[in-house]
């Protein structure tokens, strides 16, 4: 998310707008502004395009989804980006840059103690890989069950239907690679 700010003070610049101008065109204060441009806070989705319009760009090109993995390799801890979370408290996070050419993708999931992922994998074509990071977990794929700790490893396909809980005392943490790409 810090790109994502130093994108949108990049543009504000180029475009000579001051902050307390920004703030005033989108309805926020100079303080949020601020915030948001040192990823010190995130915008809404609703602020978000605000800004983008305000900064004559689009939310896309904010968020940085036109860099390319072979463009920019690296993504850092700090920038990895929140896809999206359930009702449950389950966090998925992408780990890799925007790419349409790419065959597949990594992400993280964080799934509080007592939750789990509905909601965040669905079935769909090709496979997924899953490697537990922290924690303990249980796979529910049709009517079989596989307890995993930190350190194992599940591989399946991606079009069965199955649901990760944590079944741990803390936070457990997967890596999963998916060969269809959610984004």
């Amino acid at each position: 998310m810090q790109n994502m700010g130093m994108r949108i003070r990049a543009r504000r610049e180029s475009l000579s707008i001051q902050i307390n101008d920004l703030a005033a065109i989108i309805g926020v204060t100079p303080s949020l502004i601020s915030q948001i441009e040192r990823a010190k806070a995130f915008p809404s989705i609703v602020t978000l395009k605000k800004i983008a319009i305000a900064l004559h760009t689009t939310v896309g090109s904010l968020i940085g989804e036109n860099e390319s993995y072979s463009d920019n390799p690296l993504v850092k801890v700090s920038e990895k980006k929140m896809v999206q979370h359930n009702d449950h408290g389950a966090t998925l996070f992408l780990l890799s840059n925007h790419d349409q050419q790419k065959s597949m993708e990594p992400y993280l999931l964080e799934i509080p103690v007592g939750s789990d992922t509905t909601g965040l994998i669905n079935p769909a074509p090709g496979q997924s890989f899953y490697h537990v990071l922290k924690g303990a977990v249980q796979i529910r794929m049709e009517m079989q069950q596989y307890s995993l700790g930190e350190g194992d490893s599940f591989y399946t396909n991606s079009s069965k239907k199955h649901t990760i809980k944590n079944i741990g005392p803390d936070v457990s943490g997967l890596f999963w690679i998916s060969t269809n790409p959610l984004l």
